[in-house]
């Protein structure tokens, strides 16, 4: 088992119970393509129409969340188009919401409603 598993699950679980996102609209290891290249999304949150809401960047613990690791998200966003993006090693967690076309910090975790609306 891959050592950003048990964080990945954690962090399902932190999304379900901390920020109230159904479970039916979050999906792990989403598969897509960025040109001629086929990524996979740790974890990726859909809103009530399908589409891509929140992208999450997992890492064991051992990974510190780096700018390079926010890059691969950022990069993920090019085809996703989310509003969200959440760093996390199990130890750290940093989210990020999208105003105008920069993805700024959030002071706390949001809950589902709040990611639909900002």
């Amino acid at each position: 088992m891959k050592r950003e598993e048990p964080v990945r699950q954690w962090f399902i679980g932190l999304l379900k119970d901390k920020c109230s996102v159904p479970p039916s609209v979050i999906k792990a290891e989403t598969g897509f393509r960025l040109g001629d290249k086929l990524y996979r999304a740790d974890i990726l949150v859909w809103d009530r129409n399908a589409r891509p809401l929140a992208v999450v960047e997992c890492k064991a613990p051992s990974v510190p969340l780096t700018t390079a690791v926010l890059d691969q998200a950022v990069r993920y966003n090019m085809v996703l188009g989310v509003r969200w993006i959440f760093l996390t090693n199990g130890n750290s967690v940093i989210a990020l919401h999208k105003v105008d076309n920069n993805f700024v910090p959030a002071e706390e975790l949001p809950d589902y409603e709040r990611m639909l609306s900002e």
